[in-house]
């Protein structure tokens, strides 16, 4: 079974943030993101168990190709998704890909990113063939609005690619994001292997403590190839300090949480490495029988 202990890896959508939490489209290339790779393998973190190195939103070309597929930015990603999913692959690392099940990312929706057709919408099978063609090893499928946009039922249109993968791709550990607003936990578990049980987790400390508060109670849920994602990690990014990160990553440990980080790899301090790569917490985070950590006593908040 896929994805037996929480995923592990690095997701690019976090680290092209600005201090207003917008994306730099321009900075998303594919030198950037390879050099990321990169720096995945020679900072320690692949030794350490990071293994999947996911590319979020903002690759993408402005339209999909003759086949149907969808193409990476022309002028940024040059050589194409498959040539950046086999430079990848080529420094040991598994290779994840950012998917919606309606017609707009979030991108698109909130950060004027250009394009037509980017969405997964009718078009599920073709990207399930293709990710299999690539060579993708990760899927994280963002929800996107597409309730509101396109009318969709979330446990359905999720299933729908579920349906596409176990066709053309069944070895894909597949990720949903639907931020808690349709109880995922109570039927996700069916056909995914991890899905997020919140809102997004922003770089402070305020945003940290509701996050932990909102695992509370979700605990029976979570197994081996099943996991509650409370989101990726934010260590490394913002004004978080050296004791709020540890204590993000010692919960994140105890919650069985996937691991992914999201900070800037190239320029990463040793503090930050010595808290993504503790031996101590990712052996806790991984090998625990599968048996999420719970609240046990709050005592005055």
């Amino acid at each position: 079974m896929k994805a037996q202990t929480p995923p592990m890896g690095f997701n690019t959508w976090n680290r092209f943030l600005d201090s207003n939490n917008a994306p730099d489209w321009e900075a998303i290339t594919h030198k950037s993101v390879v050099d990321l790779a990169k720096a995945m393998v020679d900072s320690g973190l692949k030794d350490a168990g990071y293994e999947y190195f996911v590319m979020d939103d903002g690759f993408q070309g402005y339209s999909r190709d003759s086949k149907g597929r969808v193409q990476g930015h022309a002028r940024r990603f040059r050589p194409g998704v498959e040539e950046l999913v086999a430079e990848v692959k080529s420094l040991g690392l598994k290779m994840g890909i950012y998917a919606v099940p309606g017609r707009f990312t979030c991108g698109q929706q909130y950060q004027d990113y250009h394009g037509l057709d980017l969405g997964s919408l009718g078009y599920e099978e073709i990207d399930a063939q293709a990710f299999a063609d690539w060579g993708i090893d990760y899927l994280k499928y963002d929800w996107c609005r597409a309730h509101v946009n396109d009318g969709l039922d979330a446990p359905a249109a999720f299933r729908k690619m579920a349906d596409a993968l176990a066709k053309y791709a069944p070895n894909i550990v597949y990720s949903i994001s639907e931020y808690g607003l349709f109880e995922s936990h109570k039927w996700a578990p069916e056909f995914t292997n991890l899905w997020r049980t919140t809102d997004d987790l922003f770089a402070s400390w305020d945003s940290l403590v509701s996050t932990i508060d909102q695992q509370i109670g979700l605990e029976s849920y979570s197994s081996p190839g099943r996991w509650n994602d409370p989101d990726m990690l934010q260590i490394g990014n913002g004004n978080l300090t050296f004791s709020e990160n540890r204590a993000h990553m010692i919960i994140w440990a105890i919650l069985n949480a996937p691991l992914m980080a999201g900070n800037d790899l190239v320029n990463m301090t040793d503090e930050v490495r010595g808290i993504l790569t503790h031996k101590g917490l990712i052996a806790v985070n991984q090998d625990w029988g599968g048996r999420q950590g719970k609240l046990i006593a709050a005592d005055e908040g």
